[in-house]
């Protein structure tokens, strides 16, 4: 379908009435090569609209990828959060269960104490109370009497 019929055309050489030898012709010829620019132009225009389809297609089944994954890895984070929530609360409960044994110890010494009977346990130390304090004494830094940096790292 690349050529024209000769019934399509609106004159030929043969039908020209003005008198011209040739214009009918040439301007059959301008036809015949615009239309085929315009089907050309069609087709690369009907290429290039595939080949955009083909591109979100490929990035649509990219992206649901990649959403599954996202959502695998955060229903793995729910999972985890979940185990370690739960290892919290019973971290919390035992704390809270420890906490009042030792309260009630500290009441059975106080009584041992008034009754005067002889009591010498050194108070132990909670860090999970004061997070902010250190468990061990500050140890000061002394300088060295050169003042040289090379003498600091020997052995």
């Amino acid at each position: 379908m690349s050529s024209l019929s000769p019934s399509r055309r609106s004159s030929s050489p043969e039908s020209n009435t003005d008198g011209g030898s040739g214009g009918g012709y040439a301007e059959d010829e301008r036809k015949r090569k615009r239309m085929l620019s315009n089907r050309e132009s069609a087709r690369r225009s009907r290429a290039r609209k595939q080949q955009r389809l083909e591109e979100l297609i490929a990035e649509a089944a990219r992206l649901q990828a990649e959403n599954a994954r996202v959502e695998a890895q955060i229903g793995a984070y729910a999972r985890e959060f979940g185990k370690v929530d739960g290892e919290n609360a019973v971290l919390r409960a035992r704390h809270g269960e420890l906490a009042g044994r030792l309260q009630a110890l500290g009441g059975v010494l106080e009584i041992f104490q008034v009754a005067g009977a002889p009591v010498d346990i050194p108070e132990i130390p909670d860090p999970l109370l004061r997070p902010w304090q250190p468990p061990f004494a500050a140890q000061p830094i002394t300088a060295t009497p050169t003042g040289a940096m090379g003498d600091a790292f020997q052995f």
